[in-house]
């Protein structure tokens, strides 16, 4: 894998830039909510960290990142058919002086079920991310989220 810069052009354009980075999160995100675990792991560099909340380790690598992903939704809804939207917003978006991407944005997911229409909402966070640029395309290094009840 050829490790890329996001490039002069692209950091000076912050429209095209935000818009891809939207589109990324938007591609990566109908993923978690398809439960598809390992291509929402295959978003994230070889070795990429997601810690989805300080009191859960954080899992590294791919595999790992799978993995959790599949035991934290047997843990939270077992066999329960339910259907899971995350929604981000506020996103920020800053060039880091090495061509990395660091963004910030907030997550609410909302989760349906099939015999109720309202969805339940929560938890509601913060996440950061660390992107990078490998062979033309994005992928997540680093993900830290923090519950928002964990973060008074």
């Amino acid at each position: 894998m050829t490790v890329q810069t996001i490039g002069e052009g692209l950091a000076a354009d912050e429209g095209a830039l935000y818009a891809r980075v939207q589109q990324f999160y938007a591609e990566q995100v109908a993923l978690l909510d398809d439960l598809r675990a390992v291509e929402f792991a295959a978003t994230f560099t070889e070795d990429g960290v997601f810690a989805p909340s300080p009191s859960v380790p954080a899992a590294h690598g791919r595999a790992a990142i799978a993995a959790a992903l599949l035991a934290a939704h047997e843990r939270r809804f077992r066999s329960e058919e339910v259907r899971r939207r995350h929604w981000y917003n506020m996103l920020r978006v800053s060039v880091r002086p090495d061509g990395a991407l660091h963004t910030r944005y907030y997550t609410l997911v909302a989760v349906t079920r099939p015999w109720n229409p309202v969805p339940d909402i929560g938890p509601s966070s913060v996440v950061e991310d660390l992107l990078v640029l490998r062979d033309g395309a994005l992928l997540t290094r680093e993900r830290r989220v923090v519950p928002d009840h964990l973060s008074f």
